[in-house]
């Protein structure tokens, strides 16, 4: 009889940057946010990557960084502002925290 291996699988608690332990891990995790949606809106617009660089006025090795989500040149507010630069609407909204939450935290809620 072959016994397959069974592995364990844990599911953390939705930060894997925090799950890491790096300091900097909400973020990190809002940068990827934000890179994803950025991401798909460039994929929607069917937007190559020298047009992507031309309107956010970057080199095109930059939006290779982004379109592989290697994102340590990029702040969470320079990705916002390309949103923005792809005719779209950032709303922050600040609210009373969740109390499923131990500490008040970031997310990012895309509107189709």
């Amino acid at each position: 009889m072959g016994g397959k291996k069974r592995e364990a699988v844990v599911t953390g608690p939705g930060n894997v940057f925090r799950d890491l332990g790096l300091a900097d891990s909400e973020d990190r995790k809002l940068r990827v946010q934000l890179a994803v949606r950025l991401n798909e809106l460039i994929d929607e617009l069917r937007l190559n990557q020298a047009a992507v660089a031309k309107r956010f006025g970057v080199p095109q090795p930059h939006v290779s960084d982004l379109r592989n989500y290697k994102l340590s040149r990029f702040s969470s507010e320079r990705l916002v502002r390309f949103i923005t630069m792809l005719d779209r609407d950032v709303d922050i909204v600040i609210r009373p925290r969740d109390l499923a939450h131990a500490t008040g935290h970031v997310s990012v809620l895309f509107a189709v």
